[in-house]
């Protein structure tokens, strides 16, 4: 104890210069990192477009709220769809930034006027409208609009975080308005430059002349095939003279390729053994069992019960004939389906329609968007007998259901639900109306309220069945995950470059298989799948060509990547380029041989004969389609030629470079096919594609000069 004291009497100075030196450190560190974070905003910088920024936290936000609204429609949200998602908003952040410059340049705006009749005008954007429509009239009530816009300005105004509705207001006038303004400015840029595109009546009547003009001709080809491919020779000057000299068509985005390797992580026929074993162990209990819905939910079946009777036509199992042949409740199975192992159990059977129509009217006790309690059950209770009370004394159905119900759906049909089939409907809803009988009428409260229903007609009886199943999934077992876990670790730990991983792959028989131009946005890897995290080691600042990763499950795979090319923005390279130039520059130097050794002929079947060709016939060529005959393929210089006034009468042409070959031909005739087109309508057409096309490229045209730093790689 006395040492102890010691200690902290003498060593007190140090402690506390040790405590010191922390506090100076971390904030000093602090000062460091929120420097980072603020000066130039780099490390919260998703993107960039012509100067303007967008923070990560921003557009995390915008994409939320996109899942949020994407939900509440009813969309499944998985990684696809939320990658999406991502590349939607960022399209659109790209999209603003390019437009809003020109906006200003433009002078295009939208006046306070413009934003009022927008909003509350006759002209009322269709999510405004929608929402201040009466359905019974169709009529938009422009004055409940404005109310609830200025109730929204008010509590938006006075600026009080814990004002209900505050939220909402901040989200209208911060995202909804900016929207709102940005979209018709879009409108009318897109409208100024669609409408500068215009096709005059000459240019109309010059298309129909050229569209009608047929030839009948007789040539000859050399096929480059006849010259070997080793006598030409393509170096990379002339590829990189090629390439600078056709720019625009090979310019590349930043990409990267990987080869790799996959270790199978899949079922066994031991995994699909034990998974057998497991409903065989269960059958005997499932068989006997009477609460059917405990006994699938307590054994983690993979299909979940469905207390409800569907028509024998509408039920799509492989195994339906044999299930429907059993006695009530019996077990069938286990039998395999797709990956699964699955025992089906005929709960019961009846005869009932395959669909049936309804009408009824809604009391609700919740909002169905909100959850919110809405009215008590004791007085909607009340509410819905009086409706059935005013019903049985003769008033009319549809009359009350358009004032009186709920269900902002049918109301305005008088409560009408038209035609739908069993399982449509919430549970009480549905047995009431496929249990009853035409002209059946009835309360019947669900978890929307209190619905006074009455049964319109029923469709087509036949026998419905109730079944259960208890469904397992065939999954890798532990053992099974560890053996492919294990062996592409060994791989990996093997192979740390490119060499090696190489050699390996020969030595222990694996399979090599490549995975080109991933972009560093990408989530799906083409032919591999989806691994996120395997893109983010790929563009991982520290990994370089030849690096070889560790393993990635992706799947029910383990894979160990290399990676073996790295292209950044701008022109492709020489060896990038090779494959797409090459045979363009050899069929050149081998047209030269072939236009050489031609010479020139006097006639068509000289030439013919010299180069050990026959002389064949196009007729009814036509000068609008580039297609030389059915087996002639695509030859638009030859197409051209057969309509050269110049040739006309000439025994031969002069040699022709097509696509395949060398040509000659010999023009017969030209001619004018019966019939011609409406100019005008023609001329109407082709200026619609000219403004529809010119909408596009002009937004095309402007991304393209545009100043754009995508980082998203960085942060997903």
């Amino acid at each position: 104890m006395s040492v102890i004291q010691q200690i902290r009497d003498k060593a007190a100075w140090l402690v506390f210069g040790l405590i010191a030196l922390s506090l100076i450190g971390f904030l000093l560190m602090d000062a460091f990192v929120g420097k980072s974070r603020m000066g130039g905003g780099n490390s919260t910088e998703i993107g960039v477009v012509n100067g303007n920024s967008l923070d990560y936290v921003k557009f995390s936000k915008q994409v939320s709220d996109r899942e949020e609204q994407y939900k509440a429609s009813g969309y499944p949200m998985n990684e696809m769809m939320t990658q999406n998602i991502k590349d939607q908003v960022w399209k659109q952040f790209v999209e603003d930034g390019i437009l809003s410059g020109i906006y200003k340049q433009l002078g295009i705006d939208v006046s306070d006027k413009e934003l009022n009749d927008m909003l509350v005008g006759p002209n009322a954007i269709p999510d405004i409208k929608k929402s201040f429509t009466d359905p019974k009239t169709g009529i938009f009530d422009a004055q409940a609009a404005a109310s609830t816009i200025n109730q929204l300005r008010t509590i938006y105004k006075a600026n009080k975080r814990t004002d209900k509705g505050y939220d909402q207001a901040k989200r209208f006038f911060e995202e909804s308005i900016p929207q709102i303004v940005s979209g018709r400015q879009r409108e009318k840029y897109l409208s100024l430059v669609a409408n500068s595109a215009y096709t005059p009546h000459w240019m109309a009547e010059k298309m129909n002349t050229d569209n009608n003009e047929m030839a009948n001709i007789q040539y000859t080809v050399v096929p480059y095939t006849t010259v070997s491919d080793s006598a030409v020779k393509i170096t990379d000057d002339q590829i990189s003279e090629y390439i600078q000299a056709h720019q625009e068509q090979y310019k590349q985005e930043e990409t990267r390729s990987i080869a790799y390797v996959a270790f199978s992580a899949a079922p066994v026929s031991a995994d699909s053994a034990n998974t057998l074993q497991q409903l065989l162990n269960l059958k005997s209990e499932f068989d006997t069992t009477r609460d059917v819905a405990t006994f699938i939910a307590r054994n983690g079946s993979d299909m979940a019960y469905l207390d409800a009777f569907l028509p024998k036509s509408q039920i799509q199992q492989p195994k339906k004939d044999s299930i429907f042949a059993l006695p009530k409740g019996r077990v069938f199975g286990p039998y395999l389906e797709g990956g699964s192992y699955v025992m089906a159990k005929k709960v019961d059977e009846k005869v009932m329609p395959d669909s049936v129509r309804a009408r009824h009217i809604l009391v609700a006790t919740i909002d169905p968007k909100t959850g919110q309690p809405v009215m008590e059950d004791s007085v909607a209770k009340q509410k819905i007998d009086s409706i059935r009370l005013l019903i049985e004394k003769g008033a009319r159905f549809d009359s009350l259901a358009a004032r009186l119900s709920d269900d902002e759906g049918s109301k305005a049909s008088g409560g009408d639900l038209g035609y739908f089939a069993s399982g449509r409907m919430v549970k009480e809803f549905n047995d009431f109306c496929f249990d009853g009988k035409k002209g059946d009428k009835k309360i019947v409260k669900t978890q929307f309220g209190y619905h006074y229903i009455e049964i319109t007609d029923q469709k087509n009886p036949e026998t419905a069945y109730k079944v259960a199943y208890m469904s397992k999934k065939i999954d890798a077992s532990p053992e099974t995950d560890q053996t492919a876990g294990g062996l592409a670790n060994q791989f990996a730990g093997e192979n740390r470059k490119l060499k090696d991983f190489d050699e390996n792959l020969q030595k222990k028989n694996l399979q090599k298989l490549l995975a080109p131009d991933i972009q560093p946005t990408e989530t799906n890897i083409q032919g591999l799948g989806s691994s996120r995290q395997l893109v983010k080691w790929i563009y991982d600042d520290k990994t370089s060509v030849g690096d070889v990763s560790e393993p990635y499950t992706v799947g029910d795979k383990y894979v160990v990547a290399a990676l073996t090319e790295i292209n950044h923005k701008g022109l492709m390279s020489v060896a990038k380029a090779r494959p797409l130039v090459e045979p363009i520059l050899r069929n050149k130097q081998k047209a030269e041989q072939i236009i050489k050794k031609m010479g020139s002929p006097a006639s068509l079947e000289t030439a013919a004969t010299a180069a050990g060709q026959q002389v064949l016939r196009a007729d009814s060529i036509s000068f609008s389609s580039p297609y030389l005959s059915r087996n002639g393929g695509l030859e638009p210089k030859v197409i051209g030629a057969a309509f050269d006034k110049q040739l006309q009468g000439k025994a031969v042409s002069a040699p022709i470079a097509g696509n395949i070959g060398v040509y000659a031909i010999k023009v017969e005739s030209v001619y004018a096919k019966a019939g011609g087109a409406d100019i005008e309508a023609l001329r109407l057409n082709q200026q619609r594609q000219q403004q529809s096309a010119a909408s596009y490229r002009a937004v095309e045209a402007l991304q393209k000069a545009a100043n754009i730093k995508d980082n998203r790689g960085k942060f997903y």
